[in-house]
């Protein structure tokens, strides 16, 4: 009986050791990893930091409020306080790139729709050893400003792609409508789309001002009514294309209408069957990547893209996807 008992207290220790042990074990890993970087219930608690998003977005240009919420659901997520400014002013953006500077944020993510009015002031937030990460505009200048990562589209091949199915829908003079001057990422849009087209078609362009729906509906309505061989029209922004549909009615023009970029109201007019379909460059991702980027350089020396662009695009958004990509848009995502 003695045996029995020494036995089953034998037994015991055994069965109770691991436990003890197990517990030696969580409690240590515990200690070593006090100070280390760790995300909580999808928040992270690591050091606050601010950043700075600098963007040429034009007043009322609902595209950039995608990229705003792309970039605002990062920050939530990573602990950041973002600093959210733009300018379609070439020189007042490199200004406000200049007041980031002077501010000493953490980070910035910044456009570059003009780099010799804005590269410069770009490289000396490097200088002054901030961390940059461009997106959406200056894919191939990049580098060259000293940004560590790019988040877009190369709009040469996104016009390309274009310009492709243009031809493929049977276009033969397509009006490219650019709303701004001097923004390179709009010309290559329409070159790219020119190049697509090949011999068997031709390409227009048509410049408007993009900050004034009446002037933007005067101008394409002029140059549609004038030119009925047109029978295709691109433009290269949602709310421009808004205003296409006015003005292709107002010409009695029979011409079809794409576009570049999206927003809810644009979904909607394809699932419509007024627009065909647009080229999404999924500007939520590129405002997302942007601040996420940044933070997990400060927070663990992790640079992304190994030195190349990070395509967010093109995509294609037509009747076969629209209804799906219309349940994100209404909630300002897409």
């Amino acid at each position: 009986m003695f045996r029995s008992r020494r036995r089953a207290i034998a037994i015991a220790l055994l069965l109770i050791l691991p436990l003890i042990l197990a517990a030696c074990s969580t409690t240590g890993g515990k200690k070593a990893a006090q100070g280390s970087t760790s995300v909580a219930a999808g928040h992270a608690n690591t050091q606050r930091y601010t950043i700075a998003m600098i963007t040429h977005a034009a007043p009322g240009d609902t595209f950039w409020d995608i990229i705003r919420h792309g970039a605002l659901a990062a920050a939530a997520k990573d602990n950041i306080t973002l600093k959210y400014s733009s300018d379609p002013d070439p020189t007042k953006q490199a200004a406000l790139i200049q007041d980031a500077i002077n501010s000493k944020v953490a980070g910035i993510a910044v456009t570059d729709p003009n780099p010799a009015a804005i590269c410069p002031t770009i490289q000396k937030a490097v200088q002054a050893g901030i961390p940059v990460v461009m997106f959406n505009a200056g894919v191939n200048n990049w580098q060259q400003c000293g940004g560590m990562s790019y988040f877009g589209q190369d709009e040469s091949i996104a016009g390309l792609a274009a310009g492709k199915r243009l031809a493929q829908a049977g276009a033969k003079h397509v009006l490219c409508v650019l709303q701004a001057t001097g923004q390179v990422q709009l010309e290559a849009r329409c070159a790219g789309v020119a190049k697509g087209l090949g011999s068997e078609g031709t390409m227009t362009k048509v410049y408007v001002n993009g900050t004034d729906n009446a002037a933007m509906l005067s101008s394409m309505t002029a140059k549609l009514t004038q030119d009925k061989t047109i029978d295709a029209v691109i433009t290269l922004g949602a709310p421009v294309a808004l205003v296409a549909i006015q003005s292709i009615n107002s010409a009695h023009s029979t011409a079809k209408l794409y576009t570049f970029d999206t927003n809810a109201a644009l979904i909607a007019k394809i699932k419509s069957g007024a627009v065909q379909w647009a080229v999404d460059q999924q500007p939520y991702l590129q405002g997302y990547l942007s601040v996420d980027s940044l933070w997990l350089y400060l927070t663990n020396g992790n640079i992304i893209g190994g030195g190349v662009t990070v395509l967010t695009g093109p995509a294609f958004i037509d009747a076969s996807n629209v209804a799906k990509v219309s349940q994100y848009a209404l909630a300002g995502n897409r």
